[in-house]
């Protein structure tokens, strides 16, 4: 079984993270949620959510990917975190999957993981400078790096996660289960 860190940060975009720790579960991928600065973490709109764990208590060894929610201030929150900054590298220098979502492909910017092409939430790619941002797909794989652009394109980043980590006959089958196909 394949498992995920999905890093939370104050100001995440509530859609993108429940979708992507929602879908990855139905695929029985093992999710586990770590705070940034406490385990209840408000997000950009008034959510909270609990997490399981603290980012200090965290090893890139234990992970198979890591994902990064978009949000504001979210975002900027992942990026200016030397914890956050650290597992990026460490999963990119072992060839592991990183997933950035929305305004969260600045943090794989700061980390220099992000490869030739990229996509996010439109105008954020004014502040990414290494890298060729793809406005045409929703989704863009390149490598390791999975990117998505924002909250409506949540549920596509999730099933293309699930088709990296378990197969395609596993993602059909999720996209059955949600009526998507």
């Amino acid at each position: 079984m394949s498992k995920v860190l999905v890093p939370i940060a104050t100001g995440f975009e509530e859609i993108e993270a429940i979708t992507i720790i929602d879908i990855l579960r139905r695929a029985d991928i093992e999710v586990v949620t770590a705070g940034l600065n406490r385990k209840c973490v408000l997000g950009a709109h008034g959510i909270e959510i609990k997490t399981g764990v603290h980012i200090d208590d965290v090893n890139s060894r234990d992970f198979d990917m890591i994902i990064l929610p978009g949000g504001m201030p979210g975002s900027e929150n992942l990026k200016n975190s030397k914890t956050v900054q650290a597992l990026l590298g460490e999963m990119d220098q072992n060839g592991k999957y990183i997933g950035a979502i929305c305004a969260a492909p600045i943090a794989l910017a700061q980390a220099e993981v992000l490869k030739s092409s990229y996509t996010c939430y439109p105008s954020f790619e004014q502040k990414i400078t290494q890298s060729t941002y793809t406005s045409s797909e929703d989704v863009v794989c390149d490598q390791n790096i999975i990117t998505a652009k924002g909250p409506s394109t949540a549920m596509k980043f999730s099933l293309e996660i699930v088709d990296k980590l378990c197969g395609k006959e596993k993602m059909l089958e999720i996209k059955r289960q949600l009526l998507l196909c």
